[in-house]
């Protein structure tokens, strides 16, 4: 699926996919058709078929050799949303617009592909309004992801998470987990443990105008989107450069603890860069 931005959403699991549905992935299991694989005596794969002539007829044990294919498999994407109120900010651009954007293109590249594409919201529990069952029905899929803008963000907090995680268990999937990542550490750290079996994304949506857009000098009002009310805050260059510094930092945080579990994080910021999504997904 094109998206803002430019290009389409390309992805590629870690790991090689089981099971018997037909995909493009390479899989883990050998399979009738596909990628040629290697040869193996006919009494591991007794398929007459795919006996190989030449490799028999250089066999110095005289036995029959069976080509051997690898199989091609697909996965289920997942996303996992936080829901929680700071999602509602806007600055430079709108953070639920962009996790809007990002689940359509992830839902269009799923299913354009043959993969299921699945979608949990979540605040203090999973949020029944947003909810997709992992489906390969592109316009299911598509109609789900395109609601994501308009839901309501007012959760005081995202522990709905873990319940999400929970319902994840089984074969490995392949998990988008997108929030603004403004949890207690804890949490941070029991969801990417929580996660740990699957391959996961962490997508970290963020503006430009919650740090690099402030002013130097000047009274700036803050409002705590999730219930600590509002504050008047005179900004001065050294107050600037530490909060600057704290976000950093923040962010540097959640790299070390999503680095035994998960991959690093992708920055969406502003606006959806298809294309940048991709890269990083495909180097990571």
């Amino acid at each position: 699926m094109t998206a803002e931005g430019g290009g389409e959403i390309v992805y590629l699991p870690r790991w090689r996919p089981g099971g018997s549905r037909v995909g493009v992935h390479r899989g883990r299991d050998a399979g009738g058709t596909g990628t040629f694989r290697d040869q193996v005596p006919f009494l591991r794969l007794p398929d007459a078929r795919r006996i190989d002539l030449r490799a028999s007829l250089h066999d110095p044990f005289e036995g029959l050799q069976v080509r051997r294919f690898e199989a091609r498999t697909a996965l289920e994407c997942w996303v996992i949303l936080d829901l929680s109120a700071s999602m509602r900010f806007r600055g430079a651009g709108d953070r639920m617009r962009l996790a809007g954007q990002l689940c359509e293109g992830l839902a269009g590249a799923a299913t354009r592909i043959g993969d299921a594409f699945g979608l949990m919201g979540c605040d203090e529990r999973l949020r029944e309004d947003l909810f997709l069952p992992a489906t390969r029905r592109r316009a299911a899929a598509l109609a789900v992801a395109g609601r994501v803008a308009e839901v309501p963000a007012e959760g005081r907090g995202a522990g709905g998470v873990l319940e999400a995680a929970r319902l994840l268990a089984g074969r490995p999937k392949l998990v988008f987990l997108v929030s603004d990542f403004r949890w207690p550490d804890t949490l941070i750290e029991e969801a990417f443990r929580a996660l740990a079996l699957h391959d996961v994304v962490p997508v970290l949506l963020a503006d430009s105008a919650e740090a690099e857009g402030l002013p130097a000098w000047g009274l700036v009002e803050l409002d705590d989107l999730e219930g600590a009310g509002r504050r008047l805050v005179f900004l001065r260059p050294s107050l600037r450069r530490r909060w600057i510094e704290r976000e950093a930092e923040r962010v540097a945080a959640l790299r070390r603890r999503a680095a035994p579990y998960a991959r690093s994080p992708f920055r969406l910021a502003d606006r959806f860069d298809a294309d940048a999504l991709s890269r990083h997904i495909m180097t990571t």
